[in-house]
């Protein structure tokens, strides 16, 4: 059995595993990775409308990596809509570097479930072999805390005007213009993931320190000595 120190550093280190794949969950199924305001460029240059006009032509757009929604004000009214990314969206936009996104974060849910199923064999076990050990954990967290998908989703954001070409699906006759775009909640709960596995290697890493043991001081038995014997 392993020390009641182990026991707490890995039970801790459990329940940020479970806390990692909460996150990664949630963000994957959210829609708030983006939001946003978009202006609708074709109103404006029909009515040549000046500054304090525009903001009839403003509407607002969110997103995920599966679904999301838009407001569109072209001078006619509120027009929502929803947006899906699949089946047909993911056709006008960079389809490869979505698909890696959704991989990653996939692969880091299935490494955070490994790092949970290590971190409970290790509160309850002595391993045998160092894969199954804080080497081992070491390994998944780091897999599991990858920054590649959302690393890659900022790419899309940035390199590939994702957020423009969400915003202009099936749009025939007007042209949406992105005034604003925020990273939404969904984006940084897949950040606090990654962080999550950072500190569940830190705290892995305090298995190895070694308490002192405390010890009791054990009550002298009594000693009789010769005058004893003479009483």
């Amino acid at each position: 059995m392993p020390t009641l120190w182990k026991q707490i550093v890995f039970s801790f280190a459990s329940i940020l595993s479970i806390g990692s794949v909460v996150l990664l969950v949630v963000a994957l199924s959210t829609e708030r990775w983006v939001t946003g305001t978009t202006l609708c460029q074709t109103g404006v240059d029909l009515v040549n409308a000046s500054n304090p006009e525009l903001e009839q032509f403003t509407g607002h757009i969110y997103y995920g990596l599966f679904q999301g929604g838009k407001t569109r004000r072209c001078g006619l009214g509120i027009r929502r809509s929803k947006i899906y990314i699949f089946p047909k969206l993911i056709k006008k936009i960079n389809s490869g570097l979505h698909m890696i996104i959704i991989f990653f974060l996939l692969i880091a849910i299935g490494f955070a479930v490994v790092s949970l199923a290590f971190c409970i064999y290790n509160a309850r076990k002595v391993p045998y072999q160092s894969i199954k050990g804080p080497f081992g954990l070491y390994i998944w967290n780091f897999i599991a805390g990858n920054a590649m998908g959302f690393a890659c989703f900022l790419a899309a954001i940035q390199c590939h005007r994702l957020t423009e070409h969400v915003a202009n699906y099936r749009e025939s006759l007007f042209t949406l213009v992105i005034r604003e775009e925020n990273l939404g909640f969904s984006f940084w709960l897949c950040v606090a993931s990654s962080v999550t596995h950072g500190a569940n290697i830190l705290v892995v890493a305090s298995s190895k320190i070694h308490l002192p043991k405390i010890q009791t001081k054990k009550p002298e038995e009594p000693s009789a000595t010769g005058e004893d014997f003479l009483y």
